[in-house]
C-alpha cells in the first residue's frame, strides 16, 4: 500500500485522531501546570504565612512568661519558613540565619517584586532573585515590632519542571497506547475489507493461495468473502489444469529439443572424426580391389589397416554414445563397495607389457582402508583414461621415467586419487581445454596411440554426475591428474 493510500485508510485516520487528541491534552496539562500550579502554590504559602504572622502577633500581644523563641523555632521547622523580627528601634531580636537579613534589606531597597497578598498590616511579596526566588511577608506587629517571613519558592519551580517532564513522558506513552487502541478498535471493522482487498490483488496475479476467513457473522462483507472464495477455487482449478497441460507440452518440446540436440551433436562429432578412418579404409580397400600390391604380405597389411581402423571407429562411436548419456544424465550408476587399491593394481597389471616396452617405472603405495562406494565400471574407466594418458606422455626427466599412483584422504566422505607422470608440462592456456571432446592440441594424440580423443571428456562427465572434483596441475618434473571418489560408509 502506498503512502497516499495509507493516509486515506480508516485505521490511519482513527490513529491520527487519537494521537492528536492525546498530544493536545498533554499540551493543555503542561500549560496548566506551568501557569496554575506555581501561582496556586505561592498563594497557598502566602495565606499560610499570613496565618503565622497573626499567630506570632498574638504571642507578643499577651503577657509572656516564657521564652517565645522555642515557639518560633517550631513554626520555622514545621512550615519550612525563615523568620526575622526587629524591635521598634530596627534592631534584630530574632533571626533564623544571616541570609534572611540580606533578603529583608533587598525588600527595603525596593527590589523588583510583586504583591501576592495584602491585608491590613500584612503584605506578602514575590521576590524574583533569579535562581533564588522567594516570598517575603512583612507585617507590623501590635507591639511595634516588625515581622519578616521568608518562604523559598525555588523547589516549586523545580517541581514544575519535573512534572512537565513526567507529563511529556506520559504523553509519549499515551500516543503509543492510542496507536494500539486505534489498531485494536479499527481492526474489527477494517480487517475483513483489507483481507478481501489483498485476496483480490493476488487473484489478479493468478495467486489463489489465500482464502477469506469467515467471521461467521453472515453480514454483507462475510457473504462477499465466501463468494470470492468460491470464485477463487474455480479459477485455481481451471488455471491449474491449464498449467499442467502447458508444463507437459513444454516438457515434451524440451525433450524433443534435447533429443534433436543430442542427435545433431552426435552426427557432428561422428562425421567429423570418421573422415580420416573412412578415407583410410576406402583407400586401402580400393588398393586391394585394384591389386595395387600383388604380394600376399602387402595385401595382408592392407587388410590389417582396414581392420584396425574399423575397430577404432567402433570404439569411438561407443565412447561417444556413452559420453552423450553421461552428459545428459541418462546413464544409471550402479554403485557398489570395492577396494580402490585392487582396481589400480589390476590396471597396472594389464599395461605391464607396454610399461616394460617403454621402460616406465610404476610407483604405487597402497592406501589403508581404500574401500570406496561408486560404479566400479566408471571408476575403472577414469583410472584407465588417466593411466593411458600418463603412459603416452611419460618421458625421462633427470634420469627418471615413472608414473606415480597415490591416494589421499580428502575429507570424511571422499578419497582423492592422483596419477602423476614425468614429462613435459601442459601449457597453462590448455589446462582447461584438454577436458573437451576431440581436443587436437595435444601432440600425443595421434593415430598410432589408438585413442578416441574423448577419454578426458568422459572423466569430466563421470565426475560431474557424482558432483566430485577433478583436475590437472603442472609439477616441476611432470603433470599430475586427480579426481575425488566417494568413500564407503563402513569407513
Amino acid at each position: 500500500m502506498s503512502i497516499q493510500e495509507k493516509g486515506k485508510s480508516i485505521q490511519f485516520r482513527l490513529f491520527m485522531i487519537l494521537c492528536i487528541s492525546t498530544i493536545i491534552s498533554i499540551f493543555v496539562l503542561v500549560f496548566v501546570n506551568n501557569v496554575v500550579l506555581e501561582s496556586y502554590y505561592k498563594y497557598s504559602k502566602a495565606k499560610t504565612a499570613r496565618d503565622l504572622a497573626i499567630q506570632i502577633n498574638n504571642y507578643y500581644s499577651r503577657e509572656i512568661h516564657y521564652d517565645i523563641k522555642t515557639d518560633l523555632k517550631q513554626i520555622e521547622t514545621k512550615n519550612y519558613m525563615e523568620l526575622l523580627i526587629e524591635n521598634e528601634f530596627s534592631e534584630v531580636i530574632y533571626e533564623t540565619n544571616k541570609s534572611v537579613i540580606n533578603s529583608v534589606e533587598k525588600l527595603k531597597t525596593g527590589m523588583k517584586n510583586k504583591t501576592i497578598l495584602k491585608t491590613n498590616d500584612i503584605e506578602v511579596k514575590d521576590i524574583d532573585n533569579g535562581d533564588n526566588s522567594f516570598l517575603m511577608l512583612h507585617s507590623d506587629l501590635d507591639n511595634g515590632y516588625k515581622l519578616y517571613i521568608r518562604i523559598p519558592i525555588t523547589p516549586i519551580k523545580e517541581t514544575v519542571k519535573v512534572s512537565n517532564s513526567v507529563l511529556i513522558y506520559i504523553g509519549m506513552m499515551m500516543v503509543l497506547i492510542s496507536g494500539l487502541l486505534s489498531s485494536i478498535v479499527s481492526k474489527k471493522f477494517t480487517e475483513p475489507i483489507i483481507q478481501l482487498n489483498r485476496i483480490t490483488k493476488k487473484m489478479a496475479r493468478l495467486d489463489f493461495s489465500e482464502k477469506y476467513v469467515s467471521s461467521e457473522e453472515n453480514d454483507e462483507v462475510d457473504r462477499l468473502g465466501k463468494n470470492i472464495n468460491e470464485m477463487s477455487q474455480k479459477l485455481e482449478t481451471t488455471i491449474g489444469q491449464l498449467r499442467k497441460n502447458n508444463n507437459q507440452l513444454e516438457m515434451d518440446i524440451e525433450e524433443k529439443s534435447k533429443i534433436d540436440e543430442m542427435r545433431k551433436q552426435f552426427i557432428s562429432d561422428v562425421s567429423h572424426e570418421l573422415k580420416t578412418p573412412i578415407s583410410l579404409i576406402q583407400g586401402y580397400a580400393e588398393g586391394l580391389i585394384e591389386n595395387v600390391n600383388e604380394d600376399e604380405e602387402s595385401r595382408k597389411f592392407y587388410a590389417e589397416v582396414i581392420t584396425d581402423e574399423t575397430k577404432k571407429m567402433d570404439k569411438m562411436v561407443k565412447d561417444l554414445l556413452e559420453l552423450m548419456k553421461l552428459e545428459y544424465q541418462e546413464r544409471q550408476f550402479n554403485d557398489v563397495e570395492f577396494n580402490l587399491n585392487e582396481l589400480i593394481k589390476e590396471e597396472i597389471r594389464r599395461e605391464t607389457v607396454v610399461l616394460e616396452d617403454r621402460e616406465i617405472r610404476i610407483d604405487f603405495k597402497e592406501y589403508k582402508n581404500a574401500m570406496v562406494f561408486a560404479d566400479q565400471e566408471f571408476i575403472e574407466q577414469v583410472i584407465n583414461n588417466y593411466f593411458t594418458n600418463a603412459i603416452k606422455h611419460c618421458e625421462n626427466v633427470n634420469g627418471e621415467k615413472k608414473i606415480v599412483f597415490r591416494i589421499r584422504k580428502q575429507s570424511e566422505k571422499k578419497l582423492r586419487l592422483f596419477v602423476f607422470n614425468t614429462g613435459k608440462q601442459i601449457p597453462e592456456e590448455n589446462l582447461n581445454k584438454i577436458w573437451g571432446r576431440f581436443y587436437k592440441s595435444d601432440s600425443s594424440r595421434n593415430r598410432e596411440d589408438g585413442g578416441t580423443g574423448i577419454g578426458l571428456a568422459l572423466v569430466k562427465a563421470i565426475m560431474n554426475n557424482y558432483g566430485n572434483r577433478y583436475g590437472v596441475k603442472n609439477l616441476e618434473n611432470g603433470v599430475e591428474f586427480y579426481c575425488d571418489i566417494n568413500v564407503s560408509d563402513i569407513f
